[in-house]
């Protein structure tokens, strides 16, 4: 990666629930551009800490900064009107509406309905604004090949579908940071390929920054830049792919559970 100043940095984060610690003293950063992966076994922490990146939860201690600004109180949706945005472990759709207007909810942190702006919308800016966001949801439509059930309604779908739906709507923020957790969960072989390239293409074509949690350690190892491994809310390893694959804490704490790997999250 060629620019070496942080988008993201999680500073010493630590999370609570009562005595349960979810989370100790996490630290690490994500650059421009990269696809960083989040691995370990199921309860180590990993949606823990895409929530406390995204808002969802606030640290009980730590610091996260994104672009150098301290965003660790703000609001999940400051943050993704500062560009931060994520899918979901559980699918987050609107089940009653189309994937067309499901993908258009994702633009509304881009509408510019302030006040100043409001007074000049009868002479055409409310119209020339639909029509730019209609355009970019077209583009993210054709992107990620869905064209033929954008007017279908969303939860009629099959499920690698609506997954594909999700990531069209959080991709519809046009995010500097994208937050994916378990994207290719439940998905056939098929599928898993093709959201493997719908991501790779994000990273290297459209420039966003990647966090993703996966349990699929054949995608993690082959699309990853960087990977870190919790265990038990701590950073137990991070590094390239090969660096992380062979470690021997690694190894012990979480590849070597082969018999367990369907339950690993």
């Amino acid at each position: 990666m060629g620019e070496q100043t942080p988008l993201l940095e999680v500073k010493d984060v630590s999370l609570r629930f009562g005595g349960v610690r979810a989370l100790t003293e996490v630290s690490f950063h994500v650059r421009p551009g990269e696809l960083f992966s989040i691995i370990g076994p199921n309860g180590a922490g990993k949606t823990s800490m895409l929530n406390c990146v995204s808002g969802r939860y606030t640290p009980t201690e730590g610091r996260i900064l994104f672009e150098g600004r301290d965003v660790t109180g703000l609001s999940p949706n400051h943050r993704a009107a500062l560009g931060i945005g994520r899918t979901f472990q559980n699918l987050a759709l609107f089940g009653h509406m189309s994937v067309l207007d499901n993908i258009m909810v994702g633009r509304h942190h881009l509408l510019k309905n302030n006040v100043l702006t409001g007074s000049l919308y009868w002479l055409g800016g409310a119209r020339r604004e639909e029509l730019e966001h209609r355009r970019a949801v077209e583009d993210i439509i054709d992107f990620l090949e869905i064209a033929h059930v954008r007017r279908a309604t969303a939860g009629q779908l099959s499920y690698g579908l609506r997954k594909r739906v999700e990531l069209a709507r959080a991709i519809a923020l046009r995010p500097k940071l994208l937050l994916l957790d378990e994207p290719m969960a439940g998905m056939n072989l098929e599928e898993k390929e093709d959201m493997a390239r719908f991501i790779i293409d994000l990273s290297e074509e459209w420039g966003m920054t990647i966090i993703m949690i996966e349990h699929d350690m054949g995608v993690v190892a082959d699309i990853s830049h960087r990977i870190m491994v919790l265990d038990f809310g701590r950073k137990l390893a991070e590094g390239s792919a090969d660096d992380v694959l062979n470690d021997e804490h690694v190894k012990k704490a979480y590849l070597g559970e082969d018999d367990d790997e369907e339950a690993v999250a």
